[in-house]
């Protein structure tokens, strides 16, 4: 877009569940500045029109996932997504969809949380005492980290739920975001829990349903690739199946040097500075 207007419009559906019987949508002209994001053009949008706008944002640096939103047909975060960079002159903003409206541009995220609760996004090891009061790390080789580190960037913004047209469809398919984060914990070698998150992945809440649109990894704001985790899920899984899945053994706790040496590569702290 051209950037020598010195407003914009913002177009942005608007929804009260105390007052309106369905979403409309209103617009509004704000002042523009060069490098405003849309998030900055909300906060004006609310400071000298609509004080009663509503939406989620914390911390603007794209990385707590709260402001993601339908930005110009595509999820987005708006703190992250300059008007600049917009193919319109007119911002337009609705909510995140696949999911029910809390109002305005607040959508309701906790089924895609209850599914990601559903898939047990946390390490899961028989030795318990040791994950709940560990006594040292887990060892972890910089190599196995590679293997699953690209799928610990999620900020479970919603982005990729919004764009999945199978998760648009069917209310019992997980979706990308939960079912990319059980394969981080599957890929993770600290990690035993593959035989009990697979009695939730074999179902229709798995990643049978997914056609390989791609959409999710499209629009995901930090790389994530979920749909590249979902296709080596069914992968996975597939070799279970034919009895070629091999039973991974939980990284075991690093021990304690015994010559008083430290271990390899594990830089040195650097001197006190006051």
């Amino acid at each position: 877009m051209s950037t020598k207007f010195e407003n914009i419009s913002y177009r942005i559906r608007r929804f009260d569940p105390e007052r309106d019987t369905a979403p409309h949508w209103e617009e509004y002209r704000v002042p523009y500045t060069p490098g405003m994001t849309v998030l900055e053009g909300l906060w004006k949008v609310k400071e000298l029109h609509s004080p009663t706008l509503a939406w989620r944002s914390s911390c603007r640096m794209g990385v707590c996932g709260s402001c993601g939103m339908l930005i110009n047909g595509k999820p987005r975060l708006a703190c992250n997504t300059q008007i600049a960079e917009l193919s319109s002159d007119t911002v337009v903003v609705a909510p995140l969809p696949n999911f029910d409206i809390v109002r305005d541009l607040v959508p309701e995220l906790a089924p895609m949380f209850a599914s990601h609760q559903a898939l047990m996004p946390y390490v899961i090891r028989e030795d318990v005492e040791e994950r709940e009061h560990p006594t040292n790390e887990f060892f972890q080789s910089a190599h196995e980290l590679e293997h699953y580190l690209q799928f610990t960037y999620c900020i479970k913004c919603g982005c990729c739920m919004a764009a999945c047209p199978t998760f648009a469809t069917d209310a019992l398919y997980s979706g990308p975001m939960p079912l990319g984060q059980a394969h981080r914990y599957n890929s993770d070698t600290r990690d035993g829990g593959f035989a009990a998150r697979k009695q939730m992945l074999v179902g229709e809440p798995g990643p049978w349903r997914c056609h390989y649109a791609g959409e999710c990894s499209r629009v995901c704001p930090k790389g994530v690739d979920p749909a590249k985790a979902i296709q080596l899920m069914k992968r996975e899984l597939v070799f279970d199946y034919l009895g070629l899945h091999k039973t991974k053994c939980p990284a075991n706790v690093a021990g304690k040097p015994t010559d008083g040496k430290r271990r390899d590569n594990i830089p040195e702290a650097p001197p006190h500075t006051v």
